[in-house]
């Protein structure tokens, strides 16, 4: 499958996404900067969110709306503050779009709900992604599959079963190319609960392209990904996590961004095929094996013993395995210290 002129799937690099989130710290300035960093990291596409509080909850700073669990990173502020504080306001999503397109890198977001998805598709948005927390959202899933274009879904917290019903929803309502991103929605998530090994089972179960969504820190999770068959990574991306920022935990910076790049490229070519013997690039080092050679300077006649036959380096003689074969067997001429054995030489 495509996404715009990109090619997405096994003869191709992974497709790498920077995710700006609320990285932009509420200045579009620094987003267009977050976008032109992204560029130049050699990532393929950047990805924002759109939606507004209001789409997404209710302004309550009370029970359920409030986020009371001391080991989130957003401990003791409300739902509806922390969206406010997070959210990319609408009348920045064309100048983004613009800037990304210009650099050459692919605009896409994550709507919330269909507000959001008409605003995406009057920006002629190229794909689509769905959170793990709206991977359940059916009504919203078929929207998005209404519009034909390619759809990016994070399974975070998923049962198969629910996995089963999203697919299906998604391809009844009219997406042909799906891309399902294996994801531990924990920020950050550690990399003992990433289970990545989920990959290859989830592209043979619903018979698509498999990436990952990878909240951990570093680079290794999303390389390893690369080696189970993993053809997309997103990663949150932004300028400085000193910066501070809603998402600026878990974030990649430039630098690390360039190394996934660089690094999954790497697994995916690595990959190669099943091969057996020499390759290509190995031939010329074939004559450095071990092989059978005349230690001593030897006179017609003479009797080949260990004393004058080593297996050494290089491997211009006959392969070591004949050893046991030449000893005690005379050669029919001179030969020097140094000759690389073969059968014309024994007699």
């Amino acid at each position: 499958m495509h996404i715009e002129n990109r090619l997405i799937g096994n003869n191709s690099a992974p497709f790498i996404i920077a995710e700006m989130s609320g990285n932009h710290n509420q200045s579009l300035e620094r987003a267009l900067e977050i976008v032109e960093a992204a560029a130049k990291t050699g990532a393929h596409a950047l990805k924002i969110q759109t939606y507004t509080p209001d789409t997404m909850t209710l302004d309550l700073d009370e029970r359920e709306f409030h986020i009371s669990d001391p080991n989130s990173l957003w401990a003791g502020t409300s739902l509806y503050k922390l969206y406010g504080e997070a959210y990319t306001p609408w009348e920045w999503h064309k100048p983004i779009f613009e800037r990304a397109r210009e650099l050459g890198i692919i605009p896409f977001s994550t709507p919330f709900d269909d507000t959001a998805v008409d605003l995406l598709e009057s920006l002629d948005v190229a794909c689509y992604k769905i959170a793990s927390f709206e991977n359940t959202d059916l009504p919203l899933i078929r929207r998005v599959a209404a519009t034909g274009k390619p759809m990016i879904i994070s399974t975070g917290m998923a049962s198969i079963a629910e996995l089963d019903d999203t697919v299906r929803a998604a391809r009844e309502a009219g997406c042909k190319d799906l891309i399902l991103l294996k994801c531990t929605s924990t920020y950050p998530a550690t990399a003992d609960n990433t289970n990545i090994l989920t990959i290859p089972h989830m592209r043979e179960l619903f018979d698509c392209q498999v990436g990952l969504s990878d909240h951990s820190m570093g680079v290794g999770v999303s390389v390893a990904s690369v080696a189970l068959g993993a053809t997309v990574i997103e990663k949150h991306f932004t300028l400085n996590r000193a910066d501070g920022g809603v998402d600026s935990t878990f974030s990649m910076e430039p630098a690390e961004m360039a190394q996934l790049v660089l690094e999954t490229e790497r697994a995916w070519q690595a990959l190669g095929k099943v091969s057996y013997g020499a390759t290509e690039a190995e031939k010329k080092s074939l004559q450095f094996r071990r092989s059978l050679y005349i230690v001593k300077d030897l006179k017609t006649g003479d009797v080949l013993t260990k004393d004058n036959v080593r297996a050494i380096r290089p491997g211009l003689g006959l392969p070591t395995k004949y050893l046991e074969q030449v000893l005690g067997r005379t050669v029919k001429q001179d030969v020097l210290r140094g000759t690389g054995l073969n059968w014309q030489l024994i007699s």
